[in-house]
């Protein structure tokens, strides 16, 4: 296998991380439900102090045709180009606990030696323990706190926040194989999958970064400041609520799901809250074309136009 060292670089305040701590990780670029990952790490950079500890080349690990990056372009010039960034910072919490966190692109390319890349970073900084999230839809209800899947050699967690466990074959991101990596080195490793509502997952759905934090915190005692993100929540929330008030066809699914939900979490003999006894279950174009539909009627009212 080629060098670690050859797909990133270090900046000269990496001299200065104390050893011992946690490592948070979120990576973008596939099955980001609910824009978990995205909002979660862009949300801690914007709020805690932190410097560039390593950046990683992106020319080595990223497919630019498949993920293109953004040029701006003003009336007859080109004024500003965003290069895609994976980078390791040196963060501190809310407190002013200091933490890594390994935030950016999910790479396309040379998987094996991005993980060893970072497992040497890990063995560098002798990082205490690996945190990593990411999301996926569910049929599950928005009306319900969002539940984690959570894998990893944590036990305690695993066993206290993981709400469904299932024995499945999924794909893979590249966090997941950092993740089997240090288990099998007997690093402290773990992984939260967020249980998105399917129906929310293309949106910015501001209870899935609050869910993000909320496990990261869990897992490593770090804290983190959420009162913007409450009251973000709180008024995305609010337009969900009144949308499916008005809309009895998408109320009805709502409440299908909740029942479900409801079950399922009393210890219910269903395998898990996505099916009920049948294998019936509404389907995210079901529900997403409710949605949509009822948006596009609201819209025409606004615009003054008839339904």
């Amino acid at each position: 296998m080629r060098d670690p060292d050859e797909i990133y670089t270090l900046t000269a305040d990496a001299a200065g991380v104390p050893e011992g701590l946690h490592l948070v990780a979120g990576l973008t670029g596939f099955a980001d439900a609910g824009g978990a990952v995205s909002q979660f790490t862009e949300y801690l950079l914007a709020t805690l102090e932190h410097e560039v500890i390593a950046e990683f080349d992106a020319d080595l690990l990223l497919d630019y045709r498949a993920r293109r990056p953004i040029i701006y372009f003003d009336q007859d010039h080109l004024t500003d180009y965003q290069p895609p960034r994976l980078r390791l910072y040196l963060a501190r919490d809310e407190i002013g606990q200091p933490f890594l966190l390994l935030a950016g692109f999910e790479p396309d390319f040379r998987w094996e030696q991005f993980t060893a890349a970072v497992l040497e970073l890990v063995g560098r900084f002798t990082v205490s323990s690996t945190t990593w999230v990411h999301a996926i839809p569910m049929p599950v209800p928005h009306t319900r706190p969002i539940g984690v899947t959570v894998s990893g050699n944590r036990t305690d967690l695993i066993e206290s926040m993981s709400v469904w466990r299932p024995h499945t074959q999924v794909a893979a991101n590249a966090l997941h194989l950092v993740e089997f990596r240090l288990q099998e080195i007997g690093a402290w490793t773990i992984g939260y999958v967020l249980l998105i509502p399917h129906y929310l997952a293309d949106t910015e759905y501001p209870s899935a970064a609050l869910s993000a934090l909320e496990s990261t915190s869990a897992s490593t005692g770090l804290i983190f400041p959420t009162d913007r993100l409450r009251e973000k929540n709180r008024e995305f929330i609010g337009r969900i609520d009144e949308q499916v008030g008005e809309n009895p066809e998408l109320a009805k699914l709502v409440g299908t799901l909740e029942e479900r939900y409801d079950a399922y979490m009393e210890g219910n003999t269903l395998r898990s809250p996505l099916t009920d006894e049948d294998g019936e279950l509404p389907s995210a174009d079901e529900i997403a074309a409710e949605l949509e539909k009822f948006l596009a009627t609201r819209r025409g009212r606004d615009d003054g136009q008839q339904p």
